[in-house]
């Protein structure tokens, strides 16, 4: 029984690797069609294999870790290194095509009138007459010579010719047309009253790799993603095109980059900084408080005050940036009533930074008011005891017993915490957006800007388009930042773990 459901296991598993690579086949997709027949080979050889039994128990993790954490980090390495953004969407072979289809009136072949019919299917037909008298019967893109009394012309009789009336409400469908003259041009509706011949503007040369425009003369090379020609101009749409280390020189180089670069990464780090010592600051110092036997009601303020952790982040976020409101939020019309002005929270960068701050501590202190609690409490109550007996003051208690074993558990947690904050795209988001802006800056850059948000916004609100090139790069950036703070994490936990058994 058990055979006879991995046969039919694998059997529709092959089934969906089958259809799936003739898909990836027929959109020229090799690479991936590679990598899914390889995939293929691996599964039904681990679950037809005897000797790779184990490694089935292995296969599921492995493959979703490569989908969703491999996969990814290759890709965005792959995607840092190339044009991908606005203007470079298209492949090489997609932006030569659009571009030789691309064409010119070629004004010396002179005008074609035209008379137009509809049969009884309300199919279009054409009668041209071109600039030497002669006649063209024009039907689905081809055309046809004819001659005056030619029984096709006579056909059209039967068909309802269209008034002027009726040309001007078919211009759209009319100026979507062309008809084939020769190899190389084509008749196209030029106005209500004539048709022109149209040529091809640009011939790609696939030897020589560059593309030349039978117009004017001008040969067109390729250069880092776009047709450009000796002058600098430059042929759009670009393509896709790996460019090496281009993005990274213009985070370092490029001083409309760098400067706002620099801007939004000194004060991610101060934002991680100052959210982690505000909330363990606060946490702490209500968990001391909540921790005092001798406190009343204190299961309720710890109820009170655990509220703020369970509201959803992003409801309260958008409570307090209506909170901020300069000119209809609560707290500046008690501020206009108490001392006669308000505050600019959302205008002004530190204000902003302010209020960011202001959030992010009231979202997070009940969170550090948990752990430390949990902490307080497994400290040894004895060790207070020995030090009032020596005459130690509540300060020295606190310095010397309190914070050493407080660290001990709550250490590696700020570090985890300063991580997260500084990837903390929510409160930023939904508070500020990230602004108020940078002035000057190249890039999208806000004041209140932090890398995650800055990259949000290099890859999908650039006003200039998006840029998913120089946004991988700056991810990539951020990537490591982590890694070394997670590395850090792993140190740090390690020289606490000592300071445990020293204790």
């Amino acid at each position: 029984m058990a055979k006879l459901v991995k046969g039919v296991f694998l059997g529709i598993l092959n089934v969906v690797f089958i259809w799936t690579a003739l898909f990836l086949y027929s959109s020229e997709a090799y690479l991936v069609l590679v990598l899914l027949l390889l995939g293929a080979a691996l599964v039904n050889f681990v679950f037809i294999s005897e000797r790779a039994y184990p490694y089935r128990y292995l296969l599921p993790a492995a493959f979703f870790m490569i989908l969703l954490v491999v996969y990814p980090i290759v890709y965005t390495v792959y995607v840092s290194v190339t044009n991908y953004g606005t203007g470079n969407i298209l492949t090489k072979e997609q932006v030569i095509t659009q571009l030789q289809e691309r064409r010119i009136l070629d004004a010396e072949a002179g005008n074609y009138t035209y008379q137009a019919y509809r049969d009884g299917e309300g199919q279009l037909w054409f009668v041209f007459t071109g600039p030497q008298g002669e006649l063209l019967l024009g039907h689905a893109g081809e055309l046809t010579p004819v001659q005056e009394g030619d029984a096709r012309l006579a056909r059209l009789a039967e068909f309802t010719e269209l008034a002027r009336a009726d040309l001007v409400r078919a211009t759209n469908e009319i100026s979507a047309l062309s008809f084939a003259l020769d190899e190389a041009r084509q008749l196209q509706m030029r106005n209500i009253n004539y048709f022109g011949v149209y040529r091809p503007q640009y011939q790609y040369s696939r030897e020589r790799d560059e593309l030349l425009d039978l117009e004017s003369g001008i040969i067109y090379q390729p250069v880092l993603g776009y047709f450009q020609a000796p002058d600098g101009t430059r042929l759009t749409p670009g393509f896709r095109e790996i460019i090496g280390f281009h993005n990274f020189s213009k985070l370092l180089t490029n001083p409309q980059v760098t400067g706002p670069f620099i801007r939004v990464f000194i004060w991610t780090v101060q934002w991680a900084l100052l959210s982690v010592a505000t909330t363990f600051s606060v946490g702490l110092f209500l968990a001391i408080l909540l921790n005092d036997p001798h406190l009343r009601l204190r299961r309720f303020y710890r109820s009170v005050l655990i509220l703020p952790y369970a509201v959803p982040a992003f409801i309260s976020a958008l409570i307090w940036r209506g909170l901020f409101h300069t000119e209809l939020g609560v707290i500046n019309r008690v501020l206009q009533a108490t001392i006669g002005s308000g505050v600019p929270w959302l205008q002004d960068p530190v204000w902003a930074k302010v209020a960011l701050v202001i959030l992010n501590l009231w979202l997070g202190f009940p969170y550090m008011m948990i752990v430390c609690l949990g902490a307080l409490q497994s400290i040894d109550v004895e060790m207070y005891e020995a030090a009032l007996v020596d005459g130690a003051s509540p300060w020295q208690q606190f310095r010397h017993i309190t914070l050493p074993l407080l660290m001990v558990s709550v250490g590696p947690l700020l570090i985890s915490s300063f991580s997260f904050n500084f990837n903390n795209f929510s409160v930023i988001y939904l508070l500020t957006r990230g602004r108020p802006p940078i002035v000057g800056a190249q890039t999208p850059a806000g004041h209140t800007d932090i890398l995650i948000s800055y990259t949000y916004r290099l890859a999908f609100e650039s006003g200039r388009g998006v840029d998913y090139g120089l946004a991988s790069a700056v991810t990539l950036v951020i990537f490591l930042i982590t890694g070394a703070i997670t590395f850090f994490n792993f140190r740090f936990t390690g020289a606490l773990e000592e300071v445990r058994k020293n204790v």
